[in-house]
């Protein structure tokens, strides 16, 4: 089991020294950028969340709604944005599925939403496993604005009884 909470400053300030090996890397911090992005995801308006293990430990983190978007996608529709990063030291052990069923059980409490929509770099193949194992199914591969870099949209139905249709 784990738990969430707004993301405090001490979370951030560790986040920001995580280091990532390739080709995740892209996901590390830019010393020069630190202050700018804990500024950036201890803003309420952001949705950022710690994940917390049993012990308290952070594990990782999660995002609800714009961050969680990337440029030159098309998030057109009524789904929930959502966005994790998970401690470079646990990342490949299998635990991904796990921790995608917990932000996604935490983010049915919070905004009882009725689809869920995920964005990942096409290289991260961990991460595209991972999120197809929790149901989520391709729905658009896009190029990102400014770069290139390839990514895919992928959604899933919540679980929830949302009452349309009746």
């Amino acid at each position: 089991m784990v738990s969430f909470q707004p993301l405090r400053k001490m979370d951030v300030l560790e986040i920001t020294l995580w280091k990532y090996g390739p080709p995740h890397d892209i996901y590390n911090h830019r010393p020069e950028e630190r202050e700018q992005d804990i500024r950036y995801m201890l803003d309420p308006l952001n949705g950022f969340f710690s994940i917390r293990a049993g012990g308290g430990e952070l594990i990782g983190f999660c995002s609800f709604g714009k961050d969680a978007q990337v440029s030159g996608g098309d998030y057109g529709g009524d789904a929930l944005d959502t966005g994790l990063g998970i401690r470079p030291d646990i990342t490949g052990r299998g635990m991904g599925i796990r921790i995608i069923g917990e932000v996604l059980g935490f983010a049915e409490r919070q905004f009882r939403p009725a689809e869920y929509r995920v964005t990942i770099a096409a290289f991260n193949e961990r991460a595209l496993r991972a999120w197809k194992l929790a149901g989520f199914i391709e729905m658009q591969e896009f190029h990102r604005s400014g770069d290139g870099r390839k990514f895919i949209i992928l959604t899933r139905k919540s679980t929830l009884d949302t009452g349309e249709g009746r």
